[in-house]
């Protein structure tokens, strides 16, 4: 008979629920080319943690920026990055790509019912 004790059954209920809150981020998408942020206006529900996936398609790298959502990550060229950011009220937050802030730069739209839709 295998004896479990009662801190490997806490442990295992730990790693069990992050691995459950983890999968219920949604996850958006912006693409970096030509100095572009596509698409230039990001939807996403409010009150939630989201995932954004930035893939850089481009030959440089690019340092996303965003006072608004007080997030900076370098995205390195050919690369995936991720940030989290989130739960956020509704609002409009913007961002911008530091080497490139005239042609790299967008904002993302919180609205209070989900939508995964980008214009």
């Amino acid at each position: 008979m295998i004896e479990v004790g009662l801190k490997q059954i806490i442990l295992a209920l730990l790693l069990l629920s992050h691995e459950l809150a983890v999968a219920k981020n949604a996850e958006f998408y912006i693409t970096l080319e030509k100095n572009t942020f596509s698409p230039p206006r990001l939807h996403i529900p409010a009150d939630k943690k989201v995932r954004i996936i930035i893939t850089n398609l481009d030959n440089e790298p690019e340092e996303f920026d965003s006072f608004d959502l007080n997030r900076e990550k370098v995205l390195f060229p050919g690369k995936k990055s991720v940030i989290y950011v989130g739960p956020l009220k509704p609002g409009i937050y913007e961002y911008f790509g530091e080497f490139h802030p005239n042609t790299a730069k967008g904002s993302i739209i919180v609205k209070l019912k989900e939508s995964n839709n980008a214009d």
